[in-house]
């Protein structure tokens, strides 16, 4: 059950899907700053392929990713409160997003939970923010990509920014998490932000 902040506010909801694309850590990291902000929840929805790729680079399980979350989904249920428009949510990210769900979500593919949640965001013209996770790109990929934009999604491929100068992976991974979070209007605390040459990076 999504918790409430004071005086029983419902909070506001942020759909977060893991695939199995290489880098768990993303949609794992996304799920852990959520519940330290105060008034979101997580609704998540975590792929079979996600599962395997968790326990490959992470070694965790579905169960122990999903208690991260406030409220998790199988994929398979399409009959999901998050597979229809009239559920309220701020939107979703998709991190990592693997090649098959950025092609179903570029064609309206709604397969499974994952692509059809995201389907709903993209018809209610909320904010879908996929993080692409492949390399090279081919020309089905960057036309995935170009699609989705058009339909009003953001594609934040999860590249370092090193003007921070990270020091560990774990920065490199929290400062990509932080700058999604602020597309949805979520500011973290420390999150390095580039001043200008002559001031450099602020935290």
């Amino acid at each position: 059950m999504a918790r409430r902040t004071q005086r029983n506010v419902e909070p506001r909801r942020l759909v977060v899907a893991i695939t199995g694309a290489t880098g768990a850590v993303y949609g794992l990291r996304l799920l852990e700053a959520l519940r330290a902000i105060d008034g979101w929840a997580s609704h998540l929805v975590l792929s079979d392929a996600g599962v395997l790729t968790a326990w490959q680079e992470l070694g965790m399980k579905r169960a122990a990713i999903e208690r991260l979350a406030d409220v998790a989904y199988s994929p398979k249920d399409i009959g999901a409160a998050i597979a229809s428009g009239s559920f309220l949510t701020e939107g979703m990210v998709i991190a990592p997003c693997s090649m098959k769900t950025l092609a179903a979500v570029a064609h309206a593919h709604a397969d499974d939970l994952i692509a059809r949640a995201a389907d709903v965001v993209l018809k209610e013209r909320r904010r879908l923010v996929v993080l692409p996770r492949e390399t090279p790109l081919n020309l089905a990929h960057l036309r995935n990509m170009v699609a989705i934009t058009e339909m009003g999604g953001i594609v934040f491929p999860p590249l370092p920014a090193f003007y921070a100068r990270p020091k560990t992976i774990a920065q490199l991974v929290d400062h990509t998490v932080g700058r999604v979070l602020d597309l949805f209007g979520i500011r973290v605390a420390k999150l390095p932000r580039w001043r200008g040459m002559r001031e450099g990076v602020v935290a």
